[in-house]
């Protein structure tokens, strides 16, 4: 008989093992980050009833493993992430999902029965309407790198069709750098396309007028950043300064690839076109007005919200928080020099003040609209990545001549946009810290509460010395 309690202690063990990996899983797959991952499955071993003192747990970006032990006894539970793709709403119903568990007191059947509906979980738009959003999302970046209405609508058109395409290829399970680089290759042919149209005088001269741009080349430089990884980079600077560091690290080798993957595709599209090195003359100076760059802010972060399947309810939030960001980095950068109104510290300041502003937000509203602070704060900042000097440090290495020189011009603009990049995710993850920071003994405390009250209930759920 003690030989079967034995048993049956040991089998429940190794259930509750089980649930708190496959919570890990669920969220790294779901490109949580790791300090998250890390609190939500330290709140599942609570809720299991999983002795603090006795549980390890180590995060890896492709295994989660979790160890049960003390001097006598060791279990051991450990699971592969299959696949890695940002899902907004799963993170969040995650969270919910755990602090509901505790208090309303759930078995275990309804635990699992919950954590195995995830992995079905209904997206909230339809593959077209993500396609039209990440299209939309890409012309407000054109906007924001000096494009008319016009312009807007041939970037948006480029990147929805190739942003489909990259989409279509996904779900043929074609190698993901593979599809990266052909759909960037498609989207730069399309825009290029389009520039026949205000360019070739037999064309422009019988089209309707509000179909001639006077910025065509700029839909070439937005068209394809629906790829830019800007979760995945993010994420790595937040799990590096929380002391993740190899998840942080492979989270950014990840990164260099996607963008190595989309920048040969864009050099195969621009060599095959012949096009020339147009962007070295457009001027990086914004001259729309404050209202124009807020449209199409609000436009870009809901857009690619969209592609994390963000809830719908936040949506309007994150036009609101695009607009901040935007124009608190324009009024930051921009000043007499340019002969715009703003304090004239440079764009690398004036994104990290933008982005550190919307964290700052983003960490109170969270608990204002009951979802996590990077569902919030990292779309809203995605429409300041700096796409004009991404372009003219491609386009300065494909041009190399070997004249004296021109290695430095590219790795010159090479750094500034990694700078401005780096200096966004520091803004979105570093008030995110210190202010987590602040709030957790609060909440750490709210969770022993409810745990006392549990174990009030169930009595002590695990004891190893039944094993």
């Amino acid at each position: 008989m003690e030989n079967n309690e034995s048993t049956d202690a040991e089998r429940l063990l190794r259930r509750k093992l089980d649930l708190l990996v496959r919570t890990g899983v669920v969220l790294m797959e779901s490109n949580a980050d790791s300090a998250r991952i890390f609190r939500n499955m330290q709140r599942a071993e609570a809720y299991l009833g999983l002795p603090e003192e006795n549980v390890h747990i180590y995060l890896n970006y492709n295994i989660i493993m979790v160890n049960l032990s003390d001097s006598e006894h060791s279990f051991s539970k450990y699971q592969r992430c299959k696949k890695h793709c940002v899902e907004y709403s799963i993170i969040s119903k995650v969270s919910k999902m755990l602090w509901t568990a505790i208090s309303e007191d759930w078995s275990l059947d309804k635990y699992e029965e919950e954590l195995n509906s995830l992995a079905n979980i209904k997206k909230n738009y339809t593959h077209w309407q993500i396609a039209a959003a990440a299209g939309f999302a890409c012309g407000g970046f054109c906007i924001q790198f000096g494009c008319d209405w016009t312009a807007f609508f041939y970037a948006s058109l480029a990147a929805m069709l190739g942003f489909r395409l990259k989409m279509f290829l996904g779900e043929k399970k074609m190698n993901a750098y593979v599809g990266i680089g052909i759909s960037a290759f498609v989207a730069t042919l399309l825009a290029w396309l389009s520039t026949f149209i205000s360019l070739t005088p037999a064309i422009s001269s019988v089209v309707p007028s509000f179909m001639v741009t006077s910025t065509p080349w700029h839909p070439l430089m937005a068209c394809m950043l629906f790829i830019v990884p800007g979760v995945p980079l993010i994420n790595f600077v937040s799990d590096m300064l929380s002391d993740y560091v190899q998840v942080g690290l492979t989270r950014a080798m990840t990164t260099l690839l996607t963008v190595l993957a989309m920048a040969f595709g864009i050099a195969l599209a621009i060599q095959v076109c012949g096009i020339d090195n147009f962007v070295k003359d457009l001027s990086m100076t914004p001259h729309h007005s404050y209202i124009s760059y807020a449209v199409a802010a609000a436009i870009s972060a809901m857009g690619f919200s969209t592609i994390y399947n963000t809830p719908r309810r936040i949506l309007p939030v994150l036009a609101i928080g695009g607009i901040i960001a935007v124009c608190t980095r324009n009024f930051v950068n921009l000043g007499p020099s340019t002969g715009n109104i703003g304090l004239d510290w440079g764009p690398i300041v004036g994104s990290f003040i933008g982005s550190a502003l919307i964290s700052l937000i983003a960490t109170k509203s969270a608990h204002w609209h009951h979802i996590p602070h990077q569902v919030i704060a990292i779309p809203c900042v995605i429409p300041m990545v700096p796409g004009v000097l991404m372009y003219r440090s491609l386009f300065a290495f494909i041009d190399m001549q070997g004249v004296v020189g021109e290695l430095t011009v590219a790795f010159n603009y090479a750094v500034h946009a990694g700078l401005i990049i780096l200096f966004i995710a520091a803004g979105v993850a570093i008030p995110n810290i210190f202010v987590r920071r602040m709030i957790q003994p609060k909440r750490k405390q709210k969770l022993i509460n409810m745990i006392k009250e549990r174990r009030i209930k169930h009595g002590e759920m695990v004891d190893l010395s039944e094993m």
